[in-house]
């Protein structure tokens, strides 16, 4: 049994879910996380999890989609995580793209949405691109302590062992069947068996050998078949460790009741 731990199955690019979850547990990809992305992606993440009784979801303002924030998403925010069985607060995270949201706005919503995590005992799903120094400095400022999964990890080994002593684990995607990704490899190898998940970023961040077309939860056996052969583990293995892995890291996976 394989877990996709990030996967945006509420993106409307997938117009037969249905079938889509069918055929991934089929093929033995039994559950999926689905992190929402703006206040607006609430609902329909929550319809999801009501709908498939496979699907967990969190709830966070993504840095990316800030453009329309108002101070009124973080009460909005309180009130949906108060009311609804989730699983962590995310995605959420710090972005350092050119042409995004101003980056203090970035920082004082990531740092909000923390407090929000703690008070609720929930973890969070951090987004980081090109910003792992700035969270890990956050994380250690706003003294989070709930852990849970850094997405689509990018950073060095020495950023990786600062992430998982604060209690996260690395999500692994579709960037390590890149034969060119050196850097993300050699991190993969170097890390315990249980520091890590599998993830896909659906319908995003294709697999090597797929460019173009839409990634899916069902390239979660790719993932799993190139880590099992760059860890020199059975893909057994790999699906045993990442599984447990999640759900150590968030602790409501098998209480959420759908």
């Amino acid at each position: 049994m394989f877990i996709d731990s990030h996967c945006h199955l509420d993106f409307p690019v997938f117009d037969d879910l249905a079938s889509l979850i069918h055929q991934s547990q089929a093929a033995g990809v039994a559950e999926f996380l689905v992190p929402s992305t703006t206040s607006a992606s609430w609902s329909d993440v929550l319809a999801l999890q009501q709908d498939y009784p496979a699907i967990k979801v969190a709830l966070g303002l993504h840095p990316y989609f800030l453009a329309h924030y108002q101070s009124s998403d973080l009460q909005r925010l309180e009130c949906f995580l108060a009311q609804h069985k989730v699983v962590a607060v995310g995605e959420i995270g710090l972005d350092k793209w050119p042409n995004l949201p101003d980056y203090r706005l970035q920082q004082k919503v990531f740092l909000a949405q923390l407090a929000i995590a703690s008070s609720q005992s929930l973890p969070v799903i951090l987004h980081a691109r090109k910003s792992e120094d700035d969270l890990l400095k956050l994380l250690r400022q706003s003294k989070f302590s709930q852990g849970g999964i850094v997405h689509a990890f990018n950073g060095s080994l020495e950023q990786a062992k600062r992430f998982i002593d604060l209690g996260f684990v690395l999500g692994i995607g579709g960037t390590v069947t890149y034969p060119r990704a050196q850097k993300a490899r050699r991190v993969l190898q170097a890390l315990d068996d249980r520091d890590y998940v599998l993830e896909t970023d659906s319908p995003d961040m294709p697999i090597c050998g797929h460019q173009g077309q839409i990634n899916t939860p069902l390239r979660v056996l790719d993932v799993a078949q190139t880590v099992s052969e760059l860890r020199q583990q059975s893909v057994l293995a790999v699906a045993q460790n990442t599984c447990a892995n999640l759900q150590r890291v968030l602790p409501n996976w098998h209480k959420v009741k759908n």
